[in-house]
C-alpha cells in the first residue's frame, strides 16, 4: 500500500513538474522548487529521472539558466499522467460520496437528528452533498486552522468551542487530518462513541 501511495505521489509531482516545463522557457531548478513547494534536491532528482527516460531535453542558456524541453515522448507521458490523475480523482469522489451517504443514513437509523463536521478539506464538500440527501441537520463546522472563516454559509469554530455546544455526533470530514482531529477531540473531552468517520472508508 505504501508503495502504491509513493508511486501516486511520484506521478503527481512528475505531472506538476512537466506542467511547469511545457512552455520551454529558461528556468532554474530553484524557481521550480519554489513554485511546486518541494525541496531543491527533489527537483534535481525528478529532472534527472525525466531526462533518463527521454521525457525532457535540456537546453543551456547564459548565467546558469536552462530550458527543460518536453520531448514528444514527454508530451505523451504528461497526457497519460493527466488522464490517470483525473480518473483517480473521480474514483475517489464516488467512493467518498457513497461512504459518507451510508454513514449518514446509518446515523439516522440510530436516531441522530443533527451533527457537526470536524475538519475541512476537499472531502468536506462531498460530505455536505451527501448530507443533503438525508434529514440530518448540520449545526456546526469545526476546524482549528480555519476558525473564524466560513464553510459555505456556516461559521467555522475551533474544536474546543464546538465541544461547548449541545452534545451531538461529530463527523470527521477531513481525510488528511482525521487522525489528528480525532485525538484532539478525545483530549478535549469528547466521547469516542460520539465521533464518526472519517467519511472516506467510514467505519464509525
Amino acid at each position: 500500500m505504501n508503495n502504491s501511495k509513493e508511486t501516486n505521489q511520484d506521478d503527481q509531482r512528475s505531472l506538476l513538474l512537466m506542467d511547469e516545463l511545457e512552455a520551454g522557457e529558461p528556468i532554474s531548478q530553484r524557481e521550480i522548487a519554489g513554485r511546486l513547494g518541494i525541496a531543491l534536491g527533489l527537483v534535481n532528482s525528478y529532472l534527472k529521472t525525466l531526462v533518463h527516460k527521454g521525457f525532457i531535453q535540456i537546453k543551456a542558456y547564459p548565467r546558469n539558466r536552462y530550458a527543460y524541453l518536453l520531448t514528444p515522448e514527454g508530451f505523451a507521458e504528461k497526457s497519460r499522467l493527466a488522464y490517470q490523475h483525473v480518473t483517480q480523482f473521480h474514483k475517489l469522489f464516488r467512493t467518498a460520496r457513497q461512504d459518507s451517504l451510508e454513514l449518514f443514513q446509518r446515523m439516522e437509523a440510530q436516531g441522530a437528528t443533527q451533527l457537526s463536521f470536524c475538519g475541512i478539506d476537499e472531502f468536506t464538500e462531498i460530505a455536505y452533498l451527501s448530507l443533503r440527501e438525508t434529514e440530518l441537520k448540520l449545526v456546526a463546522v469545526l476546524d482549528d486552522e480555519l476558525a473564524g472563516e466560513r464553510f459555505l454559509d456556516i461559521p467555522v469554530i475551533s474544536l474546543a468551542d464546538g465541544l461547548t455546544t449541545e452534545r451531538h455526533p461529530l463527523v470527521l470530514t477531513s481525510l488528511r487530518h482525521s487522525q489528528g482531529d480525532r485525538q484532539r477531540l478525545l483530549t478535549l473531552g469528547a466521547q469516542s462513541t460520539d465521533i464518526y468517520g472519517p467519511i472516506f472508508g467510514a467505519n464509525g
